[in-house]
């Protein structure tokens, strides 16, 4: 499970640039969390716990009580507040059929970056680049 779990971390975009070194030790850094059906994993305005990729089974977000989205294997939550440490943008809640997810603590990931330059370095220019990428979408204003 070992190297499976570093290949699907390493699909995850926030981790893009992470040597495998790297990889290897943020693997290490979580653990295998099972949630049963229907349980609230992730609270919309809640603390920062941590960082979920999804190994198995489904999960619904919801913003403001509306379900927005659905996610499964492979996918993710948690990312923003795993570096920002400010309260969740969204509840997710672990579908009819549990879930299972790989968590990585928000106190494991700043000690590894903390203990890793090369990892908060690489996690920097991923961050530039979402910038970047949303601002190419933003229309310019037309001069009035």
């Amino acid at each position: 499970m070992a190297d499976d779990l570093v290949e699907r971390l390493a699909k995850v975009d926030l981790f893009t640039g992470f040597s495998r070194k790297s990889m290897v030790k943020l693997s290490r850094s979580g653990r295998e969390v099972q949630h049963e059906p229907g349980h609230e994993i992730a609270s919309e305005g809640g603390g920062a716990a941590g960082f979920h990729l999804i190994l198995a089974g489904e999960a619904r977000v919801e913003v403001g009580g509306v379900a927005r989205r659905e996610l499964g294997p492979g996918d993710h939550f948690g990312e923003i507040s795993l570096v920002d440490g400010k309260p969740r943008s969204a509840t997710v809640r672990a579908g009819d059929d549990g879930l299972r997810t790989f968590a990585i603590p928000v106190w494991e990931f700043r000690s590894l970056l903390e203990e890793h330059p090369e990892m908060t370095r690489a996690l920097l220019d991923n961050l530039c680049a979402r910038i970047r990428s949303v601002e190419a979408t933003i229309q310019p204003r037309s001069p009035n």
